[in-house]
């Protein structure tokens, strides 16, 4: 099965979308859109999947790569969200995205402001939620037990942090990922290979039609007017139920849904910002029982900080932009457990993702990350949720489709079917490729060997050859902001910048 996304693909399968009728059109490349698109496929369904940007363009790329256990949402009493998360988890690690998603250790350091009777109640939690592994059925072995370090062993994963009055820390372990677009990546690649036609750069103007009826006329039924944001050509793709699956977005196609988003900004630190760290850390959030800060060290040597959950008001930006005032908070609560404060100036950079809660009367922190799915007039919606429950999401949207519908299609099969790259990864390859590509390394690795000039954070021309050949990435944001996340700091950008061009570039005389 051929899973590459590339230019010349992209034009074949537009000219022939637009002359066919589809089963499901999916409206949204982030990961619960193409979570739907490989749900779909691997039904035996035609599909149809588009954006008007890029895969993980929205806030499927603004997380805090986090695979969520659920712990969280037990403290609030929701248990099904809890095990749902737990389940999903699971999945991630041990089938779907072994490469992409592993196990990762987390301290909450016990300082003078943690008390004791705070510091029980969060083991008590931290319980509770192997309890959930367990019941998932997720191995001890790939997520380890929680436990209470001395100051002396918590200073060894974390030096940075102050010793005036530590006390310890609490360690737990929950999944991470390597990188949440490339995940987005893996599934749109992997439902390509399935049969879906994935189309970039394709703008739903508007839902057309309402019925779905299957035997009504091709030209009533449900489908978008959409424009090609490449050549401005405008066409119509017609399908039996569309999947709306945009995000913060989707009540500009479907007014029935109602989305109050709320904003999670996180910072870049610069590299050596907080040497040694080898573990993340879970700082509590000063007046707040069960929010904390996170601080992730990322393979490439910077730090991620976030992140803030504050509601955000009127039109919904492609970007959103970080204020300064979260930069402040984040900073404010992470030096509160530090031992040398970190300046505004260790700031690299700073990015913010907007959740698309449902809804409700309260703070955006305290409504329910559960998901919901609506249908209407041949239109399927789904919100809400969040990255690590993206396939339940999709199974879901695509069960009411095929309902909705009267569609014929196979049971789920999304909870068994491996991600492309997720194969054994093959020896004698840097762990560098190995870790981000998996079983696909080797095939990198030839193209590495042939272009091996490094355009910035260890990745070379070769990498981003595989990007443009296998990937989807048409432009340099696609590279440089999603495929490899050097745009994340403005200034490793316009250093990565002429060499990108470079490659596309030749590319296109070839």
């Amino acid at each position: 099965m051929d899973s590459s996304l590339n230019a010349a693909r992209r034009s074949r399968e537009l000219r022939r979308v637009a002359e066919e009728r589809v089963d499901v059109l999916v409206v949204g490349l982030g990961a619960t859109g193409a979570g739907a698109a490989l749900d779909a496929a691997s039904r035996g369904l035609s599909v149809a999947a588009i954006d008007a940007h890029d895969l993980a363009f929205g806030t499927s790329r603004w997380s805090s790569k986090m695979v969520h256990g659920g712990l969280r949402y037990l403290a609030k009493g929701q248990v099904g969200v809890a095990y749902e998360s737990a389940v999903e988890r699971g999945i991630l690690l041990r089938r779907t995205a072994p490469h992409l998603a592993r196990a990762h250790p987390y301290m909450l350091p016990l300082t003078p402001e943690v008390s004791r009777g705070q510091a029980a109640l969060v083991m008590t939690g931290y319980r509770l939620g192997d309890g959930l592994r367990a019941a998932a059925r997720t191995p001890r072995r790939m997520l380890p037990g929680p436990s209470r370090l001395n100051a002396a062993r918590a200073r060894t994963l974390a030096p940075v942090l102050r010793s005036g009055g530590l006390r310890g820390a609490l360690l737990s372990w929950d999944g991470r990922l390597l990188d949440d677009a490339r995940l987005v990546v893996a599934i749109a690649r992997t439902a390509a290979a399935y049969g879906a036609r994935v189309l970039t750069r394709c703008r739903a103007l508007r839902l057309t039609g309402q019925s779905a009826d299957p035997g009504a006329d091709p030209g009533a039924g449900p489908g978008a007017d959409v424009r090609d944001e490449l050549t401005g050509e405008e066409f119509t793709i017609r399908a039996r139920v569309v999947i709306n699956a945009t995000g913060v977005w989707a009540g500009t196609l479907d007014p029935q849904v109602s989305l109050r988003p709320s904003r999670g900004s996180h910072l870049v630190l610069e590299p050596g910002t907080l040497p040694g760290l080898i573990a993340g850390m879970h700082v509590p959030l000063p007046g707040e029982s069960n929010r904390f800060a996170l601080v992730l060290p990322q393979p490439d040597g910077r730090i991620y900080v976030g992140l803030t959950d504050e509601p955000v008001d009127g039109p919904v930006p492609d970007v959103p932009e970080v204020p300064e005032e979260d930069v402040r908070t984040l900073l404010e609560v992470l030096n509160g457990v530090l031992e040398v404060p970190v300046a505004r100036e260790a700031v690299a950079g700073a990015y913010a993702g907007l959740r698309p809660l449902l809804a409700a009367d309260g703070r955006t922190a305290d409504l329910s990350r559960e998901h919901a799915v609506f249908s209407e007039g041949g239109v399927v919606t789904v919100v809400g949720g969040k990255l690590t429950t993206y396939r339940r999401m999709a199974e879901d949207a695509v069960d009411r489709a095929v309902s909705y519908g009267n569609l014929r299609a196979r049971r789920c099969r999304t909870r068994r079917i491996p991600l492309v790259g997720a194969g054994p990864r093959p020896s004698g390859v840097p762990p560098r490729l190995a870790e981000r590509y998996g079983s696909e390394a080797e095939a990198v690795q030839e193209l590495v060997k042939r272009h091996p000039e490094e355009v910035g954070l260890g990745f070379t021309e070769g990498d981003l050859l595989w990007s443009v050949l296998h990937e989807g990435a048409l432009d340099e944001g696609d590279l440089l902001d999603r495929r490899t996340r050097i745009g994340l700091v403005g200034r490793d950008r316009d250093r990565a910048l002429p060499a990108t061009r470079e490659v596309l570039e030749r590319l296109s005389r070839a």
